[in-house]
């Protein structure tokens, strides 16, 4: 395996000190070492992996340098546009070293395996080359030297595509240190205890569906209340307003993670132009994109309230107690409402996955919305 500090060490002496992009799990040892040791200003973890290389791409065009972007592949599809009509070479030829984390290469979760399938077949479709990281410290270095000698000769981008195992474990340092007592898991529990069984729930990708299918496992209930966003990242809450549009005499809950929120935040302008009489959107806020490392969010840093406000939701509160949740779960007296949760960050070791594959999950919930 490799070393991360040597890694970034080497990066650094090929000039490469710009950072930006979104957290990955395969990725999270080499971002976590990047983080400790990077500069705010040189290291941003981006609101989606599009973002992210605007971003690199308006580094480059001030300093001349070369930026990586990191992501895991399933950012690849956010990248797209920008990767083909921004940087390629037959429009403003920006060179970027993208660093990706290939999940569903082996055994992975549902969501993962055709990404995993597609990987190098996106980067050759889009003429981007590429290779995959050798775990050898002296081999990865020629080929780091390889990459970085074919993108200062043709300013395109180039990929190095990372598998698991590829890094050594290093544990980030700066820890997110909050004062909320509330776990995600905690309000998870009280939202389900709140609800009737005629409300349905759409959950965020990461461990919020997980948590939520434990819980109703604990509760012996079925699970076709329940809509389990296991990939697509940022979109449950759009996938929520299908459904609340569709269906108005049945009231749809969101519950959506503050990273998700960020990477697609322009759902909350669509969602409050539509008014809604039937959704609830809910926001966990920890801080962090906790499911692949726990590397920070800027959520801590606004106002979600005030932005959903401003996108004309009707009712916005934020909670961080077991007892403000519940009433503010009570109060909600018109839509579209927004309850933003402040909690702490962390989940159970033994924290499980839903063990209902996603064509079913979907076509029992559509069994459930078809019985109105």
């Amino acid at each position: 395996m490799i070393n991360t500090k040597t890694f970034y060490e080497y990066l650094g002496s090929k000039e490469i000190e710009f950072f930006t992009g979104v957290p990955d799990s395969l990725l999270k040892d080499i971002c976590a070492y990047i983080t400790d040791n990077t500069s705010e200003k040189k290291h941003i973890i981006a609101a989606n992996e599009g973002n992210a290389i605007a971003l690199a791409a308006g580094y480059h065009m001030a300093t001349g340098k070369v930026p990586m972007v990191y992501m895991q592949n399933s950012g690849i599809g956010n990248a797209v546009n920008p990767l083909l009509s921004l940087t390629d070479q037959e429009v403003y030829n920006i060179p970027i070293l993208l660093m990706i984390g290939w999940r569903g290469e082996t055994k992975d979760e549902p969501q993962h395996v055709k990404q995993g399938k597609v990987t190098t077949d996106l980067l050759d479709a889009m003429q981007i080359p590429y290779l995959i990281l050798d775990i050898d410290e002296d081999i990865a270095k020629k080929q780091i030297d390889e990459a970085v000698k074919i993108i200062k000769e043709t300013n395109k981008a180039f990929a190095i595509i990372i598998r698991k195992g590829t890094f050594e474990k290093y544990n980030i340092k700066q820890k997110i240190k909050t004062e909320y007592k509330l776990s995600r898991e905690q309000a998870i529990k009280i939202i389900v205890d709140n609800i009737s069984d005629n409300e349905l729930i759409v959950s965020t990708t990461g461990k919020t569906s997980r948590e939520l299918f434990e819980y109703r496992e604990e509760l012996s209930q079925k699970h076709n209340s329940d809509f389990l966003t296991v990939g697509s990242m940022g979109h449950a809450s759009q996938i929520a307003l299908g459904i609340a549009l569709s269906k108005p005499n049945r009231k749809i809950i969101c519950i959506d993670g503050d990273g998700a929120v960020l990477m697609h935040m322009g759902g909350f302008a669509i969602i409050g132009t539509q008014q809604p009489k039937n959704f609830l959107h809910i926001v966990v806020n920890n801080g962090a994109h906790e499911s692949v490392g726990g590397q920070p969010t800027v959520a801590f840093n606004i106002d979600i309230p005030k932005i959903a406000e401003a996108n004309n939701y009707k009712f916005v509160k934020r909670v961080s107690t077991e007892n403000e949740l519940n009433n503010a779960l009570k109060q909600v007296d018109s839509y579209p409402a927004l309850i933003e949760i402040m909690t702490m960050v962390g989940a159970r070791e033994n924290l499980g996955r839903p063990t209902i594959k996603p064509v079913d999950n979907k076509k029992d919930f559509m069994q459930n919305l078809a019985s109105e």
